[in-house]
């Protein structure tokens, strides 16, 4: 069968955006935290790293490359609080609400607290774009967390009733300094951005929906304020500019969603104003593929079928078969290939495959984009 390729992006064979980070980074990141180096030794280090990884990403035939978010602590840090004055992080152990700790789960985490009006102080993005841009030969990818994140992980609790007692200020607020980060992303030559909703794919959950109800939050209409703020930040991009999302649910089931996109797929795939998304799939955890019988014709769907958290390198003739299964309930011509997320989220989290794996993994889904898609 000859398929058309989509428009790019997104590719045939993509990948979510976090590498693993060298240990001389992380050395370097560590000598810094200690006061051992200056910033500009620092950032030295991570422009070498960040050069190394760019030539990995196109030596395995990849057509979209990424910085690994070799500059960021964790997926959210480089606009959440370096981008966006008013939102503090906090760090909880108490009995409050803890919807990305997990289930019920009681442990420390990262909180945001919105304190004082949300504005847009300057894009560390569009900064680290530029450099990226400088050393890729293929078109380079920069990834944000969705807007979705502040208001599921603070709750209402922790969004200030002083500075915001009506919730649409907040959204507006957010919003607008979404459209001013696009804005300044477009100015240094970015034409790619994936949002990572981590907060979608919860809402379809029985045990969040409790922990929602706890806190006074319906699912429906979370599912419902989150399509439309990412609608809103979308309607504000830059002409030109292709942004998918990621529906993010981690490998640990106590931190994310344990159910498939079933809850939630109509909506999603119908009433988001996006046209591809980037779905996990590498675990039966995810489900199966008869939810993407809701996507309509001209959007793409991203299957992140090769696991990041798995040493095992998957089978091209097993991830050849995963395609064929989802391509009973979408065209061909509307699927690409993924690992299902990023390799390492978090500077501190452990790597789960060796980079030599990583390295397997992404030209895993090179090999099998072209042998499924070459026409």
């Amino acid at each position: 069968m000859s398929v058309t390729r989509p428009a790019d992006p997104p590719f045939r064979a993509e990948h979510i955006g976090s590498l693993i980070r060298p240990p001389a980074l992380i050395a370097a990141r560590a000598d810094h935290d200690a006061g051992k180096i200056d910033a500009a030794a620092l950032a030295a280090a991570e422009d070498a790293a960040i050069r190394d990884v760019v030539a990995l990403q196109e030596a395995v035939g990849l057509s979209v490359v990424t910085d690994g978010e070799f500059r960021r602590n964790t997926y959210s840090d480089s606009f959440t609080t370096a981008a966006l004055s008013g939102v503090e992080i906090q760090f909880t152990e108490d009995d409050g609400w803890k919807p990305s700790a997990g289930h019920g789960a009681r442990t420390a985490m990262r909180i945001p607290k919105v304190v004082d009006r949300i504005e847009w102080k300057g894009s560390r993005n569009a900064d680290d774009f530029r450099f990226l841009a400088s050393v890729a030969t293929q078109t380079p990818k920069i990834t944000l967390p969705g807007p979705g994140y502040i208001h599921y992980r603070a709750g209402r609790v922790n969004i200030s009733k002083d500075i915001y007692p009506d919730l649409d200020a907040f959204w507006s607020d957010l919003v607008g300094a979404y459209h001013r980060e696009l804005d300044a992303l477009a100015e240094a030559g970015c034409g790619y951005v994936q949002i990572d909703e981590t907060s979608l794919v919860k809402l379809g959950d029985p045990r969040a929906r409790a922990l929602l109800a706890e806190r006074g939050d319906d699912w429906r209409d979370l599912l419902n304020a989150y399509i439309e703020a990412v609608n809103a930040v979308v309607a504000g991009a830059p002409d030109g500019m292709r942004i998918g999302v990621h529906i993010c649910r981690s490998q640990d089931p106590n931190w994310q969603a344990d159910i498939g996109y079933d809850p939630i797929a109509e909506r999603l795939f119908n009433d988001m104003a996006v046209n591809f998304f980037f779905l996990e799939y590498d675990t039966e955890r995810a489900g199966t593929f008869d939810p993407l019988r809701f996507v309509p014709e001209g959007k793409t769907i991203v299957l992140g079928l090769v696991a990041t958290k798995n040493p095992a390198l998957e089978t091209a003739d097993a991830l050849k078969r995963r395609i064929e299964e989802a391509s009973r309930f979408i065209a061909l011509d509307q699927l690409a290939l993924s690992p299902q997320c990023g390799f390492a989220t978090s500077a501190d989290q452990p790597d789960a495959v060796t980079p030599d794996m990583q390295k397997a993994k992404l030209a895993r889904v090179v090999e099998v984009s072209r042998d499924v898609w070459s026409g």
